[in-house]
């Protein structure tokens, strides 16, 4: 018997905690791999391409493009959660407080030293707001709900958004460059890490002491009948 029950107030916490701590340095990460000037990753290229012919500044055209974005999860119905909202919100204003505490122009070694760690700080900040289980954020929502209506699998989904938006962003000036290549090849694998080291445990079975009694069930020396073994492991929850 599964339920899922209000989290206790320290887990609670610690999941808003982690959830704005987790933009903020999703932010600071963009901001890093912008200041590398080595190539960005395929949404902050399209933004930089619209930034060239508005003069809009980055973390504006970060909110407005997640804005753009969740109005196409309406046709396929997507549905919102805290997390996303706040996603869409908070990483622009944080991109732009470390693009202003970050310097342009630096050599190149402390430039190389910048994308690197803006991929690993991406990746812990993406395992942090996933992890608090308040909704994702636009752009993953959009691919997960397109993944749900077409039925294609994740990555083709994936790289097919990406590849549209790349080719976008490097049409309209966006900076494109070894950094491009890292971040595709290396945000994978780092994220996959990252997501279940951050994910907070969160019971669903009520307490044992709660529990219904149930009968003892005769002794069956036949084995056990089809499909009790697959009841018994889908009763197990993870985090």
């Amino acid at each position: 018997m599964l339920r899922r029950p209000a989290d206790p107030a320290p887990v609670l916490v610690r999941r808003f905690v982690q959830l704005f701590a987790g933009l903020f340095l999703y932010g600071i990460a963009i901001a890093l791999i912008v200041r590398g000037e080595l190539g960005v990753g395929p949404w902050d290229v399209l933004t930089q391409g619209i930034a060239k012919h508005t003069g809009l500044g980055f973390g504006l055209i970060t909110v407005l493009m997640s804005g753009v974005v969740l109005l196409l999860w309406i046709p396929i119905r997507q549905r919102l959660g805290f997390g996303t909202v706040m996603n869409a919100l908070l990483i622009g204003p944080s991109a732009d407080v470390g693009l202003w505490l970050i310097p342009a122009g630096l050599d190149l070694w402390v430039r190389i030293i910048l994308l690197a760690s803006g991929i690993v700080v991406l990746a812990v900040a993406t395992g942090l707001y996933i992890g608090a289980h308040f909704g994702p954020g636009p752009r993953d929502g959009l691919m997960t709900g397109l993944h749900r209506v077409t039925g294609w699998k994740i990555w083709i989904v994936r790289t097919g958004i990406e590849l549209i938006v790349l080719a976008a962003g490097w049409l309209l000036g966006g900076n494109v460059g070894i950094g491009t290549v890292a971040f595709a090849l290396l945000i994978g694998p780092l994220c996959g890490y990252t997501i279940p080291l951050f994910a907070i445990r969160r019971s669903g079975r009520m307490p044992p002491d709660r529990m219904p009694a149930r009968p003892a069930k005769p002794a069956n020396p036949a084995g056990p009948a089809r499909g009790e073994n697959d009841t018994a492991a889908a009763s197990v929850t993870t985090a």
